[in-house]
């Protein structure tokens, strides 16, 4: 498999490291498990002469000028975490220029993967429009604002969609790579996972600071204000309007703006959140944490935690917190 790095200045050190070394890493067993016709031709990539990481250490590239279009290309993020500088950031020649690249390669039939905020820069090409796609999800807002035509799906950690792979926050460079791995060989992303003592993450919603992307907006504050004081009474999209004095279609139309999800969908996030809190710190039943929450059976909010953090309560149970401190 051929693959091109697309690396920019500012690359996020770790995002770049982490997909070089799991390729390295799954080249080098390769061999050890009988797998020796597998092999990931790597090259790193870049737009300009020489290109600088985030932390400043000048990496050597390969002119992307001319070159064979690969079976897949790659782009990490970029170090950028709000949405002023990263809109800077998308409008200088050098991005554009990779945008352009992309746009080629994405004609020749190139599949397209990328991570973090480097998901906006494969946004930019036009070649995430009607794709599902997810991102980095403190960003997740301003994606959906820039981006109206991706299909986004912020809480998962991975999506494939057609020819595009997307991955979410910052660690989810790793999960791309195996994920890349594993279609020349599952046994080989395994063993290269195991080497790298690297989890499963199927979801990157339990990481996620609610408050994080609620905050810069009032309408979207007092809604949550409003959900968290009724998870146990129960959702009514006409009580949550009147509550923060606007209609239901203004404030559907609002949370979808900030939040990319109807005020149903956050009001059950909200849900789940507060259940796992409280599977976290209390030895209180699943009847009765689903009860707190709104359900009436446990076998609803199972299936709903699972579904939605992509682990089961007896892992949530084992992240048990007592006084502030882990078990």
């Amino acid at each position: 498999m051929k693959i091109d790095v697309i690396a920019l200045n500012g690359v996020f050190d770790t995002g770049l490291a982490a997909v070089l070394d799991a390729f390295q890493t799954a080249n080098d067993l390769t061999v050890p498990l009988g797998l020796s016709s597998v092999s990931f031709d790597v090259t790193v990539v870049g737009l300009r002469r020489q290109v600088h990481t985030g932390q400043g250490f000048k990496i050597p590239v390969t002119r992307a000028d001319g070159r064979t279009p690969p079976d897949w290309v790659i782009v990490p993020a970029i170090g950028q975490r709000a949405p002023e500088p990263l809109a800077a950031a998308l409008s200088t020649p050098e991005v554009r220029d990779a945008v352009r690249l992309l746009r080629k390669w994405g004609d020749q039939g190139v599949n397209l993967a990328a991570a973090c905020i480097g998901t906006f820069i494969a946004a930019e090409s036009g070649l995430l429009n009607g794709e599902a796609a997810t991102t980095t999800w403190w960003l997740a807002p301003y994606f959906h604002q820039r981006y109206p035509l991706v299909r986004l799906q912020s809480g998962r950690m991975l999506v494939h969609s057609g020819r595009v792979l997307t991955a979410g926050a910052a660690l989810s460079h790793m999960d791309m790579a195996l994920w890349l791995i594993r279609q020349a060989s599952l046994v080989l992303a395994e063993t290269t996972a195991r080497y790298l003592i690297v989890d499963s993450r199927p979801a990157q919603s339990a990481y996620a600071i609610s408050n994080h992307l609620v905050h810069s907006d009032p309408l979207v504050q007092k809604y949550e204000e409003w959900a968290r004081g009724h998870l146990a009474s129960g959702f009514s999209l006409q009580a949550a309007a009147s509550e923060v004095g606007v209609s239901k279609r203004t404030l559907e139309r609002r949370l979808r703006a900030v939040l990319g999800k109807s005020p149903l969908s956050y009001f059950q996030d909200l849900r789940i959140e507060h259940a796992v809190h409280v599977l976290r710190t209390s030895g209180d039943s699943m009847e009765k944490v689903a009860e707190a929450v709104g359900y009436q059976d446990s076998v609803t909010l199972r299936n709903l935690i699972k579904s939605r953090i992509g682990r089961g309560i007896r892992e949530i149970r084992a992240e048990r917190i007592d006084g502030g401190e882990s078990a």
